[in-house]
């Protein structure tokens, strides 16, 4: 069992490692193309790029989330293994909304709820490996928050 956590965790925290490189920008139109110039003055409102969702959210409203999530997680009960289900599928399901390394918060939270979600019957604590991820998330991401005028808890 404990070795079946730790590939789990392990996998987990290669996954969380990969979202937390950021994207280059994408290029500007090479030399042999030409760009049209915009009629009547007005630029078209820029896109998605294609790599992102189809409901991306804003980044204020990601940070939000998290702390919202966050604080679910903390309120489980420590031998309620479906509570801390629970709190993994919501994350999925937010990381799915985002994209870019706001990713990554919502990566690490569902990997330190199901990591803890393994041990709760017993009374354990989720992975010291775990916790890493999520604090290193909460990290990375503090800044694109706090320009958003949200703080990031843990």
């Amino acid at each position: 069992m404990k070795k079946t956590l730790a590939l789990v965790a392990a996998a987990g925290l290669a996954a969380l490692t990969g979202c937390s490189v950021s994207a280059p920008a994408p290029a500007g139109p090479s030399p042999s193309e030409s760009v049209a110039p915009a009629s009547g003055g007005t630029e078209p409102a820029p896109s998605a790029p294609s790599g992102a969702p189809a409901a991306a959210s804003g980044a204020r409203e990601a940070c939000e989330r998290f702390n919202s999530l966050f604080a679910e997680y903390a309120a489980v009960r420590a031998d309620d293994a479906g509570g801390y289900e629970d709190i993994y599928l919501q994350a999925e399901d937010a990381k799915d909304t985002v994209a870019g390394d706001l990713r990554g918060l919502f990566a690490a939270l569902s990997l330190l709820a199901i990591d803890h979600s393994s041990t709760a019957e017993a009374g354990g604590a989720p992975a010291q490996e775990s916790r890493d991820a999520v604090r290193d998330a909460v990290f990375a991401n503090s800044g694109t928050c706090t320009a958003e005028g949200v703080t990031l808890r843990l």
